[in-house]
Parts: structure tokens; C-alpha cells; sequence
């Protein structure tokens, strides 16, 4: 004894199964924007961390050399 689906049933799983798809491909597109803008924004504010460590370095370097001449 065998289930066959009628036309309708199986319109009805196929227009399921599109849904469920574009579901999930929204979701991963979801995910990946917001991994990427979350290291875009780690990204930016690391640069400008590594800016001012440098800039603050160099503050503190500039008066020891003049005190050395």
C-alpha cells in the first residue's frame, strides 16, 4: 500500500520547501552581515587604538630627545 500525493499536496510541499529555503538563506545573509559589520566596527576601532598608541608614544619620545642634545 503506497501514499501517492495528489497534485495539490504536492504543489503545497514544494511552495513549503521554497519557503523553508528562502528562510534560511535569509537567515544566513543575516549572520554574515552582522559578523561583517561587527568586524568592520572591531576593525575601525582597533586602527584607532593603535593610532593613538603610537601618537602617545611619540609624545613621550619627542622630549627625551631634545633633553639629549
Amino acid at each position: 500500500m503506497s501514499n501517492y500525493l495528489t497534485p495539490e499536496q504536492l504543489a503545497a510541499r514544494n511552495k513549503r520547501s521554497l519557503w523553508i529555503a528562502l528562510g534560511l538563506v535569509a537567515f544566513i545573509v543575516l549572520i554574515f552581515l552582522t559578523t561583517f559589520t561587527r568586524m568592520q566596527a572591531n576593525l575601525a576601532a582597533r586602527t584607532a587604538q593603535e593610532h593613538a598608541v603610537v601618537a602617545a608614544s611619540e609624545r613621550h619620545a619627542a622630549p627625551a630627545t631634545e633633553a639629549s642634545n
